[in-house]
């Protein structure tokens, strides 16, 4: 039996199948638009409940573009809002900056911009009102936004510098014209210190006579040459801190290891070196200068005393020479008489007062001394400084022999009570103990020595300390 094969016209079975997958195709597949456009095919599931799922998830993703949007447009009209602010408050402070000084130009720029940023700050919230933000373009707002707010920062910086600037500027006009007053208050002090120094006290010896002189006048005449005396002190101490000395050792090679109740005190200690080199001799007439026998050194205790030589003249020679001596220009003076006792006593004293070491640290040279040596006057305000205290102790000794009395002078030995006959603190203070009574105060040492002419006591100044121990007095 003869199979029959059934036969197929060409072709024809591949058109069919070809139109069914067509079928099958836009049945079962669904056209997803990419980012640039291009149609991807993809099979689908032909459940129904995956088709709604699909349908949500676009809706889903529509509200969420929106909500982005609006979001960005609001961060967008924020910022504005925020920069404009920013626009008006350095408006604000450039019209406070134009009205001190008065600068209308200023003040009308100013106003202007405040008022015109107003005006664009009132049209935004209209347009917020009215849900009318589309116009709105987030990115290039933001950005403009900032531009903007950075550009007025800068612009309240500026004017916050120029404001600081015109501060400064006033204050160092302030501290110029506080430092000129005090320049002429400086001026007018030393002014009236030197007529004080020059005129003051001796304007009472103008007009007393031989006859009236009494121990008052010597004790105002010794204030008188102390004055010069811390006057010459201070310039020193200025002329070591310059020379950058160590002033505390200094101070402890004069008195070793002593304690201060203030640092500041330690002038006291110089002023005591200083007088004690001025007032060596000063109980022997014309202090025993050169070519005459040298004095003993002084005693260290108010009970003991030097005695003057036998006068060199009458005591109304003395105070005539006194009165001679004490209105003239010192200089002027050792320049008249080169060879006087009282050139030979400035001289001595410099050397003796001035080491040559100190003299070469001070200065950085010997020219001074070399210059005295030769019996020169060395044109420096120390050494101007220290012969107008010359002069005042040299016409304090005159004084002193004008009475025709005893002269003596006296130190105070250290540790000594303190007694208001023999002596006078220099600080003017009471030092007390723990429990507020007043301590057992002993001397530390004589700060300017005492004197006794006659029988009338001039006291010592001295500089007071409390007793470390048990002492008899």
């Amino acid at each position: 039996m003869e199979t029959i094969k059934c036969r197929s016209l060409p072709g024809h079975k591949s058109k069919i199948a070809r139109t069914f997958q067509k079928v099958i195709n836009l049945k079962t597949a669904t056209k997803i638009a990419s980012n640039n456009g291009i149609g991807i095919c993809m099979l689908t599931s032909q459940n129904k409940f995956d088709q709604d799922d699909d349908q949500s998830s676009v809706y889903s993703k529509k509200i969420d573009d929106v909500k982005a949007k609006k979001k960005a447009v609001l961060d967008a009209l924020v910022a504005k809002v925020f920069a404009g602010i920013t626009t008006i408050k350095a408006s604000y402070a450039e019209l406070q900056m134009a009205q001190n000084p008065y600068c209308s130009d200023a003040i009308q720029a100013a106003d202007q911009a405040v008022v015109e940023e107003l005006k664009q700050l009132s049209q935004l919230k209209r347009n917020f009102l009215k849900n009318d933000l589309d116009h709105l373009s987030p990115q290039v707002t933001i950005m403009l936004a900032e531009i903007q707010e950075q550009q007025s920062l800068m612009k309240t910086y500026e004017i916050t510098m120029k404001k600081l600037q015109r501060e400064a500027d006033a204050k160092g006009s302030e501290i110029c014209l506080l430092k000129k007053r005090l320049d002429d208050s400086v001026a007018y002090n030393r002014s009236m210190e030197k007529t004080l120094n020059e005129s003051g006290p001796l304007s009472l010896f103008d007009n007393i006579q031989f006859s009236n002189l009494n121990p008052t006048h010597f004790v105002q005449f010794l204030h008188f040459g102390l004055r010069s005396m811390r006057t010459f002190v201070k310039m020193m101490l200025r002329e070591m801190e310059v020379a950058r000395w160590d002033i505390e050792a200094a101070a402890n090679a004069i008195e070793p290891d002593f304690v201060y109740a203030k640092p500041i005190h330690r002038c006291f200690v110089f002023e005591s070196f200083v007088s004690k080199t001025m007032f060596e001799g000063f109980n022997y007439p014309n202090f025993t200068i050169p070519n005459e026998s040298p004095p003993p050194s002084m005693e260290e205790n108010h009970h003991h005393h030097h005695h003057h030589q036998r006068l060199n003249y009458s005591p109304e020679n003395y105070f005539s020479k006194f009165r001679k001596l004490k209105s003239m220009n010192p200089k002027l003076y050792l320049t008249q008489n080169p060879t006087s006792s009282f050139a030979r006593f400035a001289r001595a004293k410099y050397l003796q007062l001035v080491h040559a070491k100190m003299e070469c640290s001070l200065f950085g040279n010997l020219n001074q001394r070399k210059i005295v040596n030769s019996g020169g006057l060395p044109d420096s305000a120390f050494f101007t400084a220290f012969l107008e205290m010359a002069r005042r102790v040299w016409c304090l000794n005159l004084l002193a022999f004008s009475f025709g009395e005893n002269i003596n002078i006296f130190q105070v030995s250290k540790n000594s009570r303190f007694s208001e006959v023999y002596m006078e603190s220099v600080t003017h203070q009471y030092l007390l103990d723990n429990d507020g009574v007043e301590a057992d105060l002993r001397v530390g040492f004589t700060v300017v020595p005492g004197f006794k002419i006659g029988k009338s006591v001039i006291q010592g100044q001295v500089y007071l300390s409390p007793a470390t121990s048990p002492m008899s007095s």
